[in-house]
């Protein structure tokens, strides 16, 4: 299909960040409003149990807001009535908008007839029902919990991490896979609740009369298009974790509808599409580390093509063969990927430390102010009273003399 229209990766830069919502204007202290607009930029906040610096799903909310209320999200995300996020395998694990539960009926139906026969075999006859009746009685209860409550103390055997777990596990997460079961929220251990839908999800999207599978597919297709603003069809179908030909499909429609354009980026060999809409600010004044699971970055190839940008993640990696350290946050400055640094919360001592700093080919002169100042300014939302910047990486020296005169 021909292109309307050519951008400079400069401009396919802007439009991504202002999607994101990078551009928006900073609420001097952000409100479940400002919540809610920054949830509606990202789509998702995907869930990770790494917690050496923040867990995954609070740092986006950050990046793009501030110093926040944490328990915005806590609202956001418990309760029954005003419930706005629910946690599904969206990308991955992650927090999407209630009101996509209906949406992702397609992928439970996918998941049980793909998945059931294997998934059901794993565990003994009957225990789908005890764990069903189990919840109904009781509420929302963790694995653990209903492991106490059926006896049941799983396997002995430690030979296959995740799988070994009990069989009441197993089945709580099947039943969640499939839409059984829910989450309803997690302790201060990270540990999932499972609950049934209808006390998790409210009434009215459950109510709602459940999409076909194409109508399903080209809402998300819709909400991943307007957050990333423009991107390549592999781009779009990693938003949602769709097939490219189903997300192709769904491009198209949209094309027809007005809502999508196709579109050539400078640099990108593959055809884009721009939502229609998309803001492309002149200039974008962004200053922020973004987690490893900030869905500007999580998709490597576009971050490399749009920000010039090579990034993976090394926590699995040995750390003798670590090029950059555990948990490494790109740095936005303007629009550009300035620097990396390694991070870490030490909670015990009150100590935000930097175990690793590093540079960016294009990284300006003020690039170790600027971060200097973001690591303060995190520093204060983490409630750590001290940063301590070691001397590894080559934007390290200006650094440690930057943070000495804060």
């Amino acid at each position: 299909m021909p292109s309307s229209q050519t951008l400079s990766r400069s401009q396919a830069r802007r439009i991504a960040l202002a999607a994101q919502g990078f551009a928006d204007k900073p609420h001097a202290t952000p409100t479940m409003r400002t919540f809610q607009r920054t949830l509606e930029r990202t789509g998702v906040l995907q869930v990770d149990s790494v917690n050496v610096l923040q867990r995954a799903h609070y740092m986006p909310l950050y990046s793009r807001m501030g110093a926040y209320d944490t328990g915005l999200l806590h609202r956001a995300s418990s309760g029954h009535r005003d419930r706005r996020m629910v946690e599904y395998w969206a990308h991955v694990q992650a927090f999407m908008p209630v009101e996509l539960w209906p949406h992702m009926q397609w992928r439970m139906d996918d998941y049980r007839a793909t998945k059931g026969s294997k998934w059901w075999g794993s565990v003994p006859d009957g225990m789908k029902e005890k764990v069903l009746a189990l919840v109904a009685e009781q509420g929302a209860v963790t694995a653990r919990e209903a492991a106490r409550a059926l006896d049941d103390a799983g396997p002995q055997s430690k030979d296959h991490w995740g799988w070994n777990w009990s069989d009441s596990r197993k089945t709580l997460d099947i039943l969640y896979m499939f839409g059984e079961l829910a989450i309803a929220g997690r302790n201060d251990q990270f540990e999932v609740a499972y609950d049934l839908p209808e006390r998790v999800i409210p009434k009215i999207y459950l109510d709602m009369p459940t999409p076909i599978r194409e109508e399903a597919q080209l809402e998300l297709v819709r909400r991943a298009a307007r957050s990333h603003g423009v991107g390549t069809a592999k781009d779009v179908a990693d938003y949602f974790r769709m097939r490219v030909d189903d997300t192709t499909r769904a491009l198209n429609q949209l094309i027809d509808a007005g809502e999508v354009e196709p579109v050539t980026v400078e640099g990108i060999r593959k055809q884009a599409y721009l939502f229609t809409g998309s803001r492309l600010p002149r200039r974008i004044d962004a200053r922020a580390l973004l987690s490893p699971f900030d869905p500007l970055v999580w998709e490597r190839e576009r971050t490399e093509a749009l920000f010039d940008f090579y990034y993976r993640i090394e926590i699995y990696t040995p750390a003798h063969k670590r090029i950059h350290g555990y948990y490494v946050l790109p740095f936005l400055l303007g629009e550009h990927i300035v620097g990396r640094v390694d991070l870490k919360a030490d909670r015990k001592s009150g100590t935000l430390q930097v175990k690793g700093a590093y540079t960016e080919p294009n990284a300006p002169v003020e690039t170790a102010i600027e971060l200097a100042a973001e690591l303060e300014r995190l520093a204060g939302w983490l409630g750590m009273d001290t940063i301590q910047v070691e001397p590894k990486g080559d934007l390290a020296p200006a650094l440690i003399a930057e943070v000495a005169v804060r």
